[in-house]
Parts: C-alpha cells; sequence; structure tokens
C-alpha cells in the first residue's frame, strides 16, 4: 500500500466518523416529525400561514396526523425504512400543497413559501439519506430459539435433582428446644411415656 494514501485514508475515516451517523439522522427525523405534527394539529391556521399557503385547519391536521405516524414509526420500528419513505412521499405531497395553494398576491406570502419548500427540500434530501442507508445496512438474521426450552435436561431427569444435595440452612431448621416435640421418633416415645404413666395412674 502507497504510504501517501494512509493519510487520506485516515483523514476520510475521521470525517465519516464526525458526521452523523443514519440512524441518528433517522432518530432526529423521527421527533422533528412529532414536533411538526403536534404544531399542525394545535394550530392549524397559524402553520398555514407561516408556511404562507390558503388550506383550511382540516387539511393542515390531516398533515399532523401523517407527520405524527410517520414520526412514532420510525422511532418505535426496528425497521424505520418504510416511514422514511413514507416521509418523502409526505415531503412531495408538501411541495405540491406549497405550489398550488400559496398566496400568489402577497409578496410576503410568497416568500414565506419559498422559505418553507427550501425547508421542505432540505428535510427531503435527508429523509432520502436516511432510507437509503438503512436499506444498505446489513441485517443481521433473526436466531430461531424454537428448538430450546431452557432447561439443561429433560423434566425427567431433574425431577427431584434439586433434592439430592439439598441441607436445609440453619435459620430454617427448628430450633433445639423445640426439636423433642417435633421429631417423629423422639415425639411416639414422649407419647408412649406419657401412655404408660397415665395407665399407672389410673391402676
Amino acid at each position: 500500500m502507497d504510504s501517501r494514501t494512509e493519510p487520506k485514508q485516515e483523514s476520510a475515516r475521521a470525517l465519516k466518523e464526525r458526521l452523523p451517523q443514519p440512524d441518528s439522522i433517522a432518530r432526529g427525523l423521527g421527533w422533528y416529525s412529532i414536533a411538526l405534527g403536534l404544531a399542525e394539529l394545535v394550530a392549524p391556521r397559524m402553520m398555514a400561514r407561516v408556511a404562507g399557503v390558503e388550506t383550511g385547519p382540516g387539511t393542515m391536521r390531516f398533515y399532523g396526523l401523517r407527520e405524527l405516524a410517520c414520526g412514532v414509526g420510525i422511532l418505535a420500528s426496528r425497521d424505520p425504512r418504510p416511514f422514511l419513505w413514507a416521509r418523502v412521499g409526505g415531503d412531495a405531497l408538501d411541495l405540491g400543497t406549497l405550489a398550488l395553494s400559496s398566496n400568489k398576491w402577497s409578496a410576503r406570502d410568497r416568500q414565506r413559501a419559498a422559505a418553507a419548500a427550501v425547508n421542505v427540500v432540505c428535510v427531503t434530501a435527508l429523509d432520502v439519506y436516511a432510507a437509503n442507508c438503512a436499506e444498505s445496512a446489513p441485517r443481521l438474521p433473526s436466531a430461531d430459539y424454537s428448538d430450546r426450552t431452557g432447561f439443561s435436561s429433560s423434566p425427567e431427569q431433574m425431577r427431584g435433582a434439586a433434592l439430592a444435595d439439598f441441607e436445609t440452612p440453619r435459620d430454617m431448621r427448628t430450633p433445639d428446644a423445640l426439636a423433642p416435640y417435633t421429631r417423629g421418633d423422639q415425639s411416639s416415645t414422649t407419647g408412649q411415656r406419657l401412655r404408660a404413666g397415665s395407665a399407672t395412674s389410673a391402676a
């Protein structure tokens, strides 16, 4: 290997490590979708005014529900690719809405619509990048544990195995003072003595 290529590879590796990872970008897009969806649900007229479009609150709330569904799906799913591509489709819908529903008579609204379109294009680029990286990432095969029971031996072999070398702990044994009353052999002897004493006194 050429020694001149080693610094280039190291600098490229360092740059790659400093750049945000695709999974971090995906999580950020998920939280962004949730925040945007909540804003569109709570204040649809204000969001339409900020974007410079003339649309009803029902349409804006529908867009908010879409954003919430995509955000929750990205954060909660083990495979966020479908929700990332859904965001790409939603971005295309947003661009169409900005193009068709923007207030073209007001210069201020045109500027707002243009700024919103630039914002949507930037977010769309992040959505496409995160979705492509998620598709190219290697997926580990799912392990099959259907033949495992969690036991080292069969139930028949394990039945009674714990009692083979079991010894009652000292603090769980019968106190020595109560041993004559609880042990079978001594209690039977004591019972015989009591019965003999009762027979003698009766005679």
